[in-house]
């Protein structure tokens, strides 16, 4: 009997959901997504990686919500650190839409990160670093940073805070928010923030875009 976990997710699928999305990938894109699923699945059954256990919805949530990103904003080019990674969303997908980008995954818990370490080894990514720290105990070993993002940080205040500080310097902050957060994010000093961008196949769920404001001396 063939499990879920040695199941691959097919190519048609794999297409299909990112094209809704607006996300066009090649061959050898969608075959590393099918590999990540694999090896998320098969540690998942150890560690509480995601509490999301079907491949179709992992696809979806973890997958095209992280890669929408990538021609929503747009991100390109330069250096992007994924604070709080957990399993690995949603800096590795953006670094598989965008091969270019230079990567740091922090992450404070050492089982996710010795997972997150598999991952970039199996997938063979290139410029990509794991950090098992607390993202607050981070500065110049992160910085500079084109780009910082996250959808797991619980105190949206203290993140901003560090993100804008004078020792990170992050140009901008990419988050993944629920309607209820937008708002009081959005009266946070020193970033400029953008429109949010509504998430297809969600009711509430937005891309918000801060870009540091200079300090005035």
């Amino acid at each position: 009997m063939i499990t879920d976990v040695e199941k691959p997710v097919s190519e048609e699928t794999v297409r299909r959901a990112l094209s809704e999305f607006q996300i066009v990938v090649d061959g050898s894109q969608v075959v590393l997504i099918q590999q990540y699923i694999k090896t998320l699945l098969r540690w998942n059954e150890k560690l509480n990686l995601t509490a999301i256990r079907d491949p179709l919805e992992i696809l979806y949530r973890h997958f095209c919500e992280s890669m929408f990103a990538a021609g929503a904003i747009p991100v390109d080019k330069g250096r992007l650190a994924d604070i709080g990674s957990g399993p690995g969303f949603p800096g590795i997908p953006l670094k598989l839409i965008r091969p270019d980008l230079e990567l740091c995954l922090v992450e404070s818990n050492i089982k996710k990160g010795t997972f997150l370490a598999e991952v970039v080894r199996e997938l063979r990514l290139t410029n990509t670093r794991v950090l098992i720290s607390r993202y607050e105990e981070l500065g110049e070993e992160l910085t500079p940073l084109d780009y910082v993002c996250s959808r797991a940080v619980g105190e949206f205040g203290p993140f901003l805070e560090w993100a804008g500080s004078d020792r990170v310097a992050a140009q901008q902050v990419i988050l993944w928010v629920g309607g209820r957060g937008l708002e009081e994010i959005r009266k946070t000093k020193n970033w400029e923030w953008q429109e949010p961008i509504l998430i297809p196949k969600s009711l509430q769920r937005y891309l918000l875009v801060g870009k540091r404001q200079e300090m005035s001396a």
